[in-house]
């Protein structure tokens, strides 16, 4: 039965709705975030978009696959960068919606998609050429991007400021718990 989703995840059908899915919401992404990217210091820019990197780090995997081509560094990017941003914006989400006593039509989509995020890149664990020696690149890329976030203010917009100390202490937590994960999902050798 493994065997039999795994051959459906890879499927060339299946790969090219995944691109395309992974593709409009990378865009998206990157429209959502241009008031952010505007109000922000060209220099700071990379650091803006952090979910529509992630899914088009993604995006490029699965072109990657569907062109018959790998690479283990874009896969352990995109594997940590969807587990953690997927996860930040579900965690923030929720905690702004339990203490406003409900969560919105709009942050809802958002839930959804940025939790797909997460899911899809654990899905196609089984997939990756990557070994967990490459963590330290993902490691130096979550925790840089976590130091720029909130020491220099290029963190994501958040709906106001009651919570932003325990956004501020479990952001860099969430990278360490991500790349726990991952280290742990990941065999400590390939073969293949």
């Amino acid at each position: 039965m493994l065997q039999v989703i795994r051959a459906q995840l890879m499927s060339r059908p299946f790969l090219w709705l995944l691109f395309f899915c992974n593709l409009l919401g990378t865009i998206y992404g990157f429209y959502w975030y241009r008031y952010q990217i505007e109000d922000t210091a060209w220099y700071w820019n990379f650091f803006v978009p952090d979910s529509p990197t992630s899914s088009g780090l993604f995006t490029l995997v699965i072109l990657l696959w569907l062109i018959r081509k790998s690479s283990p560094f874009l896969e352990m990017l995109s594997m940590v960068t969807n587990i953690k941003y997927g996860i930040w914006a579900c965690g923030v989400i929720f905690t702004y919606g339990i203490a406003d006593g409900g969560i919105e039509a709009q942050n809802w989509m958002l839930v959804l998609s940025h939790g797909a995020m997460a899911v899809e890149v654990i899905l196609y664990n089984f997939a990756y050429k990557f070994d967990w020696r490459l963590l330290w690149i993902g490691a130096v890329w979550l925790l840089f991007n976590d130091f720029v976030d909130y020491v220099y203010g290029i963190h994501p917009y958040l709906q106001d400021e009651r919570f932003y100390s325990d956004v501020q202490f479990w952001t860099p937590m969430l990278s360490i718990l991500t790349l726990l994960l991952v280290a742990l999902l990941r065999p400590k050798a390939r073969t293949n």
